[in-house]
């Protein structure tokens, strides 16, 4: 089961550091989507006492930033943070440790520079990121894959998933950038497990 979020992040590029529609790179593709990364009953005891995330550090491109609470727009899409050096969660999804993914967003440049998230595309499986929740436990998760989707064709159920398996998903903008519409056509989705999961 998926909510109802819209198709793409509503994450509006504004710096000259995207490519122009004519000078797309190729899509990122690395590593392989998890399927089925254990099991919900893996972590339905955590699951009934999963406390927010309050911070998140991802030591391969040095990021370790609190998180800020967000939540999906009028139009169907999950806000992004004001500023581009914050870093927010979907507070109305599935929480850390809990079954269903977590969501992370940030932007990856602004008019003055990179933003949060600008280096979230040189990630590779097997990088680590992790959640400080504010009961001050924290759950590691490692990356699996990468993938960049044209706006258009982002795999809702598969990103915003609500039930299933614990995992975390990081997104920012990628690709072309859209002089013409102010924003960028893709979106990269990070996609990460939890690390050394419990078996029964």
């Amino acid at each position: 089961m998926a909510v109802a979020v819209g198709t793409a992040l509503a994450c509006v590029g504004v710096s000259a550091l995207g490519t122009s529609p004519g000078q797309a790179p190729e899509r990122i593709a690395r590593g392989s989507i998890p399927v089925n990364p254990g099991s919900a009953e893996d972590a339905a005891s955590d699951s009934r006492t999963a406390a927010p995330p309050v911070r998140i550090r991802i030591p391969a491109i040095g990021v370790d930033q609190p998180l800020i609470s967000l939540r999906v727009q009028q139009d169907g899409r999950l806000s992004v943070p004001d500023e581009p050096e914050r870093i927010g969660w979907w507070s109305d999804g599935p929480r850390p440790g809990s079954p269903g993914a977590t969501v992370v967003v940030g932007h990856v440049d602004s008019a003055t520079g990179p933003g949060a998230f600008h280096g979230l595309s040189a990630l590779d499986p097997g990088d680590e990121v992790t959640l400080v929740r504010d009961d001050r436990s924290t759950i590691t998760f490692t990356v699996r894959a990468l993938r960049q989707y044209e706006k258009d064709a982002l795999p809702d159920s598969q990103v915003y998933a609500t039930s299933g398996p614990p995992a975390l998903h990081l997104i920012t903008c990628s690709g072309p950038y859209d002089r013409s519409r102010g924003e960028y056509r893709d979106n990269l989705v990070v996609y990460a497990t939890p690390a050394n999961p419990k078996r029964p």
